[in-house]
């Protein structure tokens, strides 16, 4: 529980005191950081096969920050060793107009992951609360209810089995700039590039409020947030992976029992 509670947010944090250089976890040798994220990996795709096989509980993890925060890169960090069969990875983008015809949560419910098995969200129902109250879509009090929402919904889906995870990659907003200016001068990267990411970037401020207002308000026991210093591309894979470890760790998964009538059998 000790690497959990060390990137929880406190009841006062701010994202402006959050300083998102910090290395924590780093032996201060890039190679041998990103070695022990291997190695992290490794463990939880193992832990991901008991969760499997056991077919009993679920995790939810939940990725959120900035453009250019990394939440690709964590998924491909963390995640890569893990048997498809037992993952299911959704981005959410711009809502399209069947989804805009149900309440927000409705395409949200449909991806949470099924017994036995790991949900990774990039991005999510947080959106509904970060973009739309940035640009004014909805009014403070339309937001408040949605905080409310939120976290009955997260309680619901924890009491029936669900241990949710939610990550907040923080980066700096110099080091967006730097990405940002990376994806636009190397052509490799073009294909990341989206001018809409500039337009948000004008928003920079009020986007940190909105999260701070968001990550106050829906941090419970039940569905925590960790604040991941993410200006590090290989210190943020290693905060991810060490905490998503410690939590499959803490569910005590086991493999299901063994059959008795099995014990002696002959294959001719």
């Amino acid at each position: 529980m000790k690497i959990q509670k060390q990137f929880r947010p406190t009841s006062k944090f701010t994202l402006s005191d959050a300083d998102a250089a910090n290395k924590p976890l780093s032996s201060g040798d890039k190679v041998a950081d990103r070695a022990k994220t291997v190695t992290l990996a490794q463990q939880i795709a193992e832990q991901q096969d008991i969760l499997y096989a056991d077919g009993k509980k679920k995790l939810l993890i939940v990725l959120q920050g900035t453009d250019t925060s990394g939440k690709d890169g964590a998924i491909n960090g963390v995640f890569e060793g893990v048997n498809p069969q037992g993952i299911h990875v959704a981005s959410f983008k711009a809502p399209a107009t069947i989804e805009l015809r149900h309440d927000y949560l409705w395409r949200i419910h449909q991806q949470v992951p099924q017994q036995g098995q790991i949900a990774v969200f990039n991005r999510s129902h947080y959106e509904d609360v970060l973009i739309t109250r940035v640009h004014d879509w909805i009014d403070r009090d339309e937001c408040a209810r949605r905080y409310a929402q939120i976290r009955d919904f997260e309680r619901m889906l924890s009491e029936t089995g669900t241990t949710i995870l939610k990550f907040f990659l923080h980066i700096s907003k110099d080091e967006q700039k730097l990405r940002l200016q990376q994806r636009i001068d190397d052509p490799e990267k073009h294909w990341k590039f989206d001018p809409q990411d500039l337009a948000e970037r004008q928003h920079w401020n009020d986007y940190q409020k909105a999260y701070e207002d968001a990550i106050r308000e829906t941090d419970t026991d039940a569905a925590p947030w960790h604040i991941i210093p993410a200006d590090s591309k290989t210190h943020r894979n290693l905060a991810v992976a060490s905490v998503v470890l410690a939590a499959l760790q803490d569910m005590g998964l086991r493999f299901p029992p063994a059959k008795p009538e099995l014990k002696g059998m002959i294959v001719d």
